[in-house]
């Protein structure tokens, strides 16, 4: 499992100046210090770290007085960790530590502040995050970390039982990882994670629902929502039901389930995107129904669908104004109109241009994970209704009340009062968007005299 010092000494990474200037401080004061972790971990890959964190034999207190030149921010105090601001970028430093049992599957009862930088490694979850770099000493890899990462393999750090009893989080961060590396868990650590997943239940939803975002974006989603479905069904139950719902026609080549993953990898790996895809079909194991043919239809399953979505979206808390979009996009999702302009600028005008930007990226996301079935059909159909909406709007195309030019002054001027204004507004913006009135204002004022007396 080790791997010969040597070769260890000589591996370089870049740090970045505002972290060596942190370890250079508090090495010239007689502490170690070093580089931990994922920045570590993804500079070994190649790839650029957005954090560095720092660890170090230095206790909370002397953190405190050897940076007081800098602004520090001390709400990480009570885990041994100081947040220092160096050349307006931030940097976590925390000091070597050692946890006592846990409390509730999830944190540590009390932390130990020890000198040995093992003991700290010792304590950490994955081996690909137990890797610690000093320009000095080179990569320290007590766990056989860069071998995992060559081996592009997740591997729990000692007992994997052990590690997921203490932190039930780790179950997500591994599958996570996995999505977002593209890595593979090793079978001991993919036995633990699958045997303990009820103690997810001891997570809170906020961080489950974090984990969960950052496991939809990854590269891999599609391997990981297929292979621990186990993981995924505890989180969000209502999904286990689609996995066990066929989809008998010929639009169809997966279950239910099946065809939401595809469907989760097919669209921008934004996690509102890949959150509203992982539910927009939920709705469809209670809408199912077999005609005397075999074949299965899924009557109003978007609208079952956004009201199960919004359970779940609440339960997960995720905020008002996601999870009213969501639902939203989820209801909309299977809106089928004609690549034409009075039907795509009424659906832009209802809606909005960013609605209707994501509401394409959905339906194209669908079709591929759909059958071929007459999907070069499909295709081409969204994709006209997408020129047409692109062209609407680069135009400026009246879409909305404040793109007329007529307004609620003008209608008042000539004669109009109360709910009177609003009714003729929308009016005249429906029969504007169907092209049987032009926007000119000297047209529109003279429609409402001659046509609008009885609104």
């Amino acid at each position: 499992m080790g791997i010969d010092n040597k070769i260890l000494s000589d591996i370089r990474i870049c740090v970045p100046k505002h972290a060596q200037r942190a370890i250079d401080i508090l090495e010239s004061n007689g502490f170690e210090a070093y580089c931990i972790g994922g920045c570590v971990r993804d500079s070994l890959m190649g790839k650029e770290p957005s954090d560095w964190d720092i660890c170090t034999s230095c206790k909370p207190n002397n953190l405190k007085e050897l940076f007081c030149g800098y602004k520090l921010i001390e709400t990480g105090l009570k885990h041994g960790t100081v947040t220092v601001v160096i050349d307006s970028k931030k940097l976590e430093i925390t000091t070597f530590r050692k946890d006592s049992s846990y409390l509730n599957h999830r944190s540590p009862q009390s932390i130990e502040y020890v000198s040995a930088l093992n003991d700290d490694l010792s304590r950490r979850d994955f081996t690909i995050n137990s890797l610690a770099y000093n320009k000095r000493t080179g990569l320290i890899d007590k766990f056989g970390g860069l071998n995992d990462i060559k081996q592009k393999t997740i591997r729990c750090v000692g007992e994997p039982y052990t590690r997921f009893e203490e932190d039930a989080l780790r179950i997500l961060r591994a599958v996570r990882f996995a999505s977002t590396l593209g890595f593979s868990i090793d079978e001991k650590t993919k036995s633990a994670l699958s045997e303990q997943v009820n103690l997810l239940d001891f997570i809170s939803a906020e961080r489950i629902r974090d984990e969960l975002l950052k496991l939809l974006t990854g590269k891999a989603v599609l391997s990981v929502l297929l292979e621990y479905k186990k993981i995924i069904f505890h989180i969000i139950p209502e999904l286990r039901k689609c996995d066990l719902t066929p989809q008998n026609t010929p639009h169809h080549c997966y279950n239910v389930y099946e065809h939401i993953a595809h469907s989760v990898s097919s669209i921008e790996p934004l996690p509102y995107l890949r959150m509203m895809m992982l539910l927009h079909d939920i709705g469809k194991p209670d809408t199912l129904k077999t005609d005397e043919n075999g074949i299965s239809h899924f009557k109003t399953h978007q609208t079952v669908g956004s009201q199960m979505a919004e359970k779940i979206l609440n339960r997960l808390r995720f905020s008002n104004k996601d999870t009213k979009y969501i639902c939203a996009l989820i209801a909309q999702h299977d809106n089928r109109f004609p690549a034409a302009d009075k039907s795509v600028k009424k659906f832009l005008s209802k809606f909005g241009e960013d609605f209707f930007v994501d509401y394409v990226k959905v339906r194209i996301a669908d079709i591929y994970a759909q059958s071929d079935y007459k999907r070069d059909e499909k295709l081409s159909l969204i994709f006209s209704v997408k020129a047409i909406g692109e062209k609407a709007i680069k135009s400026e195309f009246p879409l909305t009340l404040k793109d007329l030019n007529i307004d609620g002054n003008d209608l008042k001027a000539i004669g109009l009062t109360g709910n009177k204004i609003g009714k003729a507004l929308n009016e005249i913006l429906s029969l504007v968007i169907e092209g049987r009135l032009s926007n000119n204002k000297r047209e529109l004022i003279k429609f409402v005299e001659e046509k609008l007396d009885s609104v």
